[in-house]
């Protein structure tokens, strides 16, 4: 059984016992989080798919921790114009245990 759950304006793809790294949520670590926006539904019953959502149905997660992406360096510069600029960024992300996912 997966659900495909929208979390903070992405689509995830959520299986029972899986990890999911999304964008950062801010919440503590072992905090169980519910998300009821579930755009479609797979078990064994068949496949449901929500206009936009599926009604009754939600994904119960919890947070494991958060973690920091790999640096990504932004360099700029303008040739002949004596212009250069360095920038670093590093994405945070949410790593979430799914528990269940509860269909109507």
């Amino acid at each position: 059984m997966y659900a495909v759950v929208e979390i903070n304006g992405k689509q995830y793809r959520a299986e029972q016992g899986k990890n999911l790294t999304v964008d950062r949520i801010a919440a503590e670590a072992g905090a169980s989080l519910s998300f009821e926006t579930v755009l479609l539904l797979s078990g064994d019953s068949g496949v449901k798919v929500g206009s936009p959502y599926v009604a009754g149905a939600s994904v119960t997660a919890v947070v494991e921790e958060e973690i920091k992406a790999d640096k990504v360096i932004v360099f700029k510069y303008k040739p002949k114009k004596d212009y250069r600029r360095t920038q670093g960024h590093r994405q945070k992300y949410t790593i979430l245990k799914v528990q269940e996912i509860v269909g109507a």
